[in-house]
């Protein structure tokens, strides 16, 4: 049975659940994505509160969010500030506030303490020892995306940084991750989470991952740590499965972003691009 069609996705601790972006313009910014990726919204803050904030999905399933103040940064005075548009990656936890403290125990700082989202759970903002923002989700109604990996939804969070021991020790205190080379970049995995998949939504991941040219454990890769390109700033940075990369980028340009650079792996097709009011986000098309 597929289970995918018919249980919400869950996630274990550790495991990064959820990506949404900030930006100045809420509703120019959610044009913008419809257009890129077919993505529909409905508002998840009630009328008459100063932000935000929409859920984005794909066919009726949640794949991220949105958020940004009620009232356009245009319209409300500040028009000649600089954009902090840019999107965010979060990771499950089970008590945001016993993990809030093994952030800092681990080396890292608390920017937000835990803060309840309405129903949807509470989220907090931290930062690893290199000052490299990443989010925690305790999930109640909103589980974190419900679907991942095809067109049009999100792939993966990969850290870019240049100090990769310094932030896997960090990660690995924190969160409990394993890290494994791999040649081409370092695999990030939460160990079980393959057969959490296997067990829930992907009854198959274990024998589709069992080639020889599959890294192994790569059934509980969560990310990638990759080294940050020229004149690209380190962080978490978001990718977004496409059927076609020259046409996703194109979408991009067409509808007021740009194009940052394009790449091509054994794997994949991807173009680094950056929406109209500045967050940098990935397209990638997978040739499997």
């Amino acid at each position: 049975m597929n289970q995918q069609a018919t249980e919400p996705r869950t996630y274990p601790e550790g495991v990064t659940s959820w990506v949404d972006t900030e930006q100045d313009d809420v509703d120019a910014a959610a044009d913008f994505y419809s257009g890129v990726f077919g993505w529909t919204f409905s508002e998840a803050t009630p009328p008459g509160v100063p932000f935000r904030y929409l859920i984005a999905q794909l066919d009726g399933r949640d794949v991220g969010g949105l958020g940004g103040p009620a009232t356009p940064a245009g319209q409300s005075g500040d028009a000649g500030r600089e954009s902090a548009a840019r999107w965010h990656t979060y990771v499950a936890v089970d008590d945001a506030d016993a993990t809030a403290r093994r952030v800092e125990q681990a080396g890292g700082a608390v920017v937000q303490p835990p803060t309840a989202a309405g129903e949807g759970g509470r989220s907090v903002v931290v930062r690893d020892p290199q000052g490299l923002e990443v989010r925690l989700w305790e999930a109640k109604r909103r589980l974190g995306s419900q679907v991942t990996n095809v067109p049009g939804a999100w792939n993966f969070s990969d850290l870019h940084t240049d100090e990769p021991a310094a932030a896997q020790q960090f990660y690995a205190r924190a969160f409990g991750w394993v890290f494994a080379d791999v040649g081409f970049a370092t695999m990030i995995r939460v160990p079980g989470y393959g057969d959490h998949l296997a067990s829930t939504i992907d009854p198959d991941i274990h024998e589709r991952q069992s080639g020889a040219k599959v890294p192994p454990g790569f059934a509980d890769a969560i990310g990638w740590v990759v080294p940050v390109a020229p004149r690209a700033e380190p962080g978490w940075h978001v990718t977004f499965t496409v059927a076609e990369r020259d046409a996703a980028a194109d979408r991009v340009v067409r509808l007021g972003g740009s194009l940052v650079r394009t790449g091509d792996s054994d794997w994949t097709r991807t173009a680094v691009v950056r929406d109209p009011q500045g967050a940098e986000f990935t397209v990638s098309q997978f040739l499997g």
